[in-house]
């Protein structure tokens, strides 16, 4: 298993209160295929730096996450089929990359 980091940023019309248990459902496939999900961060409503689908802003989520490559990019596939979701972007911190 390897330790991955999940950045999602959600459409700002979405009631902020649903982000978690949407995100949830999605991390039901890195449980079911073994890995686990470390933690749920949900840093809120935040300005955009640039518009994304004409939005100024987005809900932003960090999650932390251990599971295999094919479940990760499983994942991020799921995630982009979404439309309340603006962007993912799912990496490897560089203090849990083996040499």
């Amino acid at each position: 298993m390897r330790h991955y980091e999940l950045m999602v940023l959600v459409d700002p019309e979405v009631d902020e209160r649903t982000v978690e248990p949407t995100l949830g459902k999605y991390m039901e496939l890195i449980k079911k295929d073994g890995g686990t999900v470390d933690e749920v961060d949900i840093w809120g409503r935040r300005q955009l730096t640039f518009e994304i689908q004409k939005k100024t802003e987005a809900i932003y989520a960090v999650v932390n996450f251990h599971s295999t490559p094919d479940s990760a990019k499983e994942l991020d596939r799921l995630l982009r089929l979404n439309e309340t979701i603006l962007r993912t972007k799912i990496i490897r911190p560089e203090e849990f990359k083996v040499a």
